[in-house]
C-alpha cells in the first residue's frame, strides 16, 4: 500500500513539474509574441512621456526603475493572451509577426492606434450631440 501511495505521489509530482515547465515555456513564448507586436514602443513612449516631469539629474535613475516594471507588465499581459489563445495559436501569431508584413504591422500599430483613438473620440462627440437632441 505504501508503495502504491508513493508511486501515485511520484506520478502526480512529475506531471505537475512537466505542466509547470510547459506553462513556463508557453508564457515565455507569449511574452516574446507581445514584444513582437510593437507593444514595447507604446510602453517606452509612455515611460518617456511620464518621465518628462522628472528632473534631468534624476531622469536616468527614473528610466531604469520605470523600465524595470515592464517585466511584471509583460507577465500580466501574457496571462491575458494565454487565456484567449492556445500555445499553437501564439506560435502561429509569432510566426506572422516575424514576416515582413507582420513587422510592418508592428511598426505601424502604435501610430494607427493613436489615430483611431482620435477618430473614436470625434465619433463619440458626434453621437453625444445626436443623443442630446433627443433628451
Amino acid at each position: 500500500m505504501k508503495n502504491l501511495l508513493f508511486a501515485c505521489l511520484f506520478v502526480v509530482g512529475t506531471v505537475g513539474q512537466v505542466f509547470a515547465q510547459d506553462n513556463s515555456e508557453f508564457k515565455n513564448e507569449t511574452i516574446n509574441f507581445i514584444k513582437l507586436t510593437g507593444s514595447t514602443t507604446a510602453f517606452e513612449t509612455a515611460i518617456s512621456q511620464i518621465g518628462s516631469m522628472v528632473s534631468e539629474d534624476k531622469k536616468e535613475v527614473y528610466m531604469e526603475e520605470a523600465k524595470g516594471t515592464l517585466d511584471g507588465l509583460y507577465q500580466k499581459m501574457a496571462g491575458l493572451y494565454m487565456a484567449e489563445f492556445t500555445r499553437e495559436e501564439i506560435q502561429e501569431l509569432t510566426a506572422f509577426y516575424k514576416t515582413d508584413l507582420g513587422k510592418k504591422l508592428a511598426n505601424k500599430q502604435y501610430g494607427l492606434a493613436q489615430k483611431a483613438m482620435m477618430f473614436g473620440q470625434s465619433w463619440g462627440m458626434e453621437v453625444q450631440a445626436i443623443a442630446q437632441k433627443y433628451m
